[in-house]
């Protein structure tokens, strides 16, 4: 089992940036994929940020340019960088790795708004 923790959320003027955060108690060095996904009030859970094991990160073309997943496999944390942010991107965030053998384990989320 593997629990991950969100942090990093808020609140933030469009153009604003952010830094999410996803704590994992296992080692995510393990894991075979990584990502990013966010929801929105009334609407379906998207993804923002992929990477399938050593691959370059995908991204879709809404945050493209704009959000960057990383990783630091020596503190067990992925990293989602958002710079620019506009009103659209106000939805509940959430991190989702997948690992051989366990099976794929998501965080419990963080909000975050983008408003003037």
């Amino acid at each position: 089992q593997v629990h991950l923790v969100e942090s990093g959320g808020g609140l933030v003027q469009p153009g604003g940036s952010l830094r999410l955060s996803c704590a994992a108690s296992g080692r995510i060095a393990d894991a075979y994929y990584l990502a990013w996904a966010r929801q929105a009030p009334g609407s379906k859970r998207e993804f923002v940020a992929e990477i399938f094991k050593d691959a370059r990160p995908e991204y879709p073309d809404s945050v493209k340019g704009r959000f960057t997943i990383s990783r630091d496999n020596a503190e067990n944390i992925i990293y989602l960088q958002m710079n620019s942010l506009k009103p659209e991107d106000t939805a509940v965030y959430y991190c989702n790795i997948a690992v051989a053998g366990l099976g794929e384990f998501w965080g419990q989320g963080t909000q975050v708004t983008v408003s003037s």
